[in-house]
């Protein structure tokens, strides 16, 4: 390992992605450093589309289909929207179109004072998470892309505090989302699913998030709402 550390050895193609796999290099990066290492890439990136695909969209939307009542949604490296349940419809409805044209950007959806911020009733702290969640994923793996988003969203207005950390308030477990829905405030937190074993980088990219009524109020809203 010194050896290669300081020049005097190459590293093989299974030093490599050895290395990558130690490090939790994501899919795509390990493709780079097998090319900067002089190395083919090993890893395909299949559309999402294609017949090949057709195991792992099934999955998704079984996933997806057994969370209702409760909102879900699939997104890509990019966070733009893969798929989502019928229940995300809570918080997309009266959105303006241009904001839900394909490619639909989970994260531009969310701050854009078009689009749901002017609902959330903690949207300086909800605002701060995301924008927290997407700077760190800028920090490991340097995607311009993403950079030229995180800009554009720390420009939307914001009339409340920042917090710069994830700081509780009494009684919170998890960073709530606190929405209007009507003359109701409805509280969410959620968890993030990515699949356990990719060996496509399209399929390592995805990242199911789930939303789950943060109170029993919320939750009584979401199976009412599932009744009708």
């Amino acid at each position: 390992m010194s050896f290669v550390e300081t020049g005097r050895s190459k590293p093989s193609r299974e030093m490599v992605l050895h290395l990558a796999e130690q490090l939790e290099v994501p899919l795509r990066e390990r493709n780079h450093l097998l090319l900067a290492a002089g190395f083919a890439p090993v890893y395909a990136e299949t559309a999402l589309d294609s017949p090949g695909m057709v195991a792992v969209r099934a999955a998704v939307r079984q996933v997806l289909s057994g969370h209702e009542p409760y909102p879900a949604v699939v997104v890509d490296r990019g966070w733009n929207l893969v798929d989502a349940n019928t229940s995300v419809e809570l918080f997309t409805a009266g959105l303006p179109p241009e904001l839900l044209a394909p490619p639909t950007n989970v994260l531009r959806v969310s701050l854009h004072p078009d689009g749901l911020a002017p609902r959330i009733v903690n949207l300086g702290e909800w605002r701060a998470h995301l924008l927290s969640r997407l700077r760190r994923q800028i920090a490991f793996n340097a995607d311009p892309a993403l950079a030229a988003l995180y800009d554009e969203l720390r420009a939307y207005p914001c009339d409340q505090p920042e917090p710069e950390l994830d700081w509780p308030s009494p009684g919170d477990v998890v960073v709530p989302l606190r929405i209007r829905h009507g003359d109701e405030e409805l509280a969410f937190f959620s968890t993030v699913t990515t699949f356990g074993t990719p060996l496509d980088i399209t399929v390592a990219e995805l990242a199911l998030e789930s939303f789950f009524p943060a109170d029993p109020e919320t939750a009584a809203v979401l199976r009412a709402r599932a009744a009708r």
